[in-house]
């Protein structure tokens, strides 16, 4: 088995993937541009990466691949490391895979063409994050983790 990679930007699931990477044994590399706390787990490796657009989406792009577990929210990354051989996840524990990420980029591109529609900025964010989506991502980076050695 390979390593979890983590787009640490704003994911609401370290801990979480922490946890499960430490159960498996396996290098979990938290990757951001800064800001924030390295963890003391001697599993865990935090990569700062230089200021700038999808830095950290290209560093794991560039090093992910079969027998590694990927999680995201940015659906480009998604589809770059799905393409690598790499197992993909959502905060929410939603699986991106060969089967779904060209509609889940087809989606993402009509809805930004319709939010730069909609000229009073109307319409909300996301929904928020619950515990049910904590659950499902813990049951599902479990899933991932062992299909990912399976295929390493």
């Amino acid at each position: 088995m390979g390593a979890v990679y983590i787009d640490a930007d704003a994911c609401p699931v370290k801990a979480e993937a922490e946890r499960v990477a430490t159960r498996h044994g396996l290098r979990l590399l938290v990757v951001s541009n800064g800001g924030l706390r390295p963890s003391v787990n001697p599993l865990v490796e935090t990569v700062i990466v230089a200021e700038g657009p999808d830095a950290a989406d290209m560093w794991i792009a560039e090093r992910c691949g079969v027998g590694d577990v990927v999680v995201t929210g940015d659906i480009p990354l998604a589809a770059k490391c799905v393409a690598t051989g790499a197992r993909v996840l959502r905060h929410n524990g939603e699986a991106f895979t060969e089967a779904n990420i060209g509609q889940q980029l087809a989606m993402r591109d009509l809805m930004a063409d319709l939010r730069a529609a909609n000229p009073l900025g109307a319409g909300g964010g996301g929904k928020g994050f619950t515990k049910a989506d904590r659950s499902r991502f813990l049951d599902a980076l479990e899933r991932e983790i062992r299909a990912a050695s399976r295929r390493s």
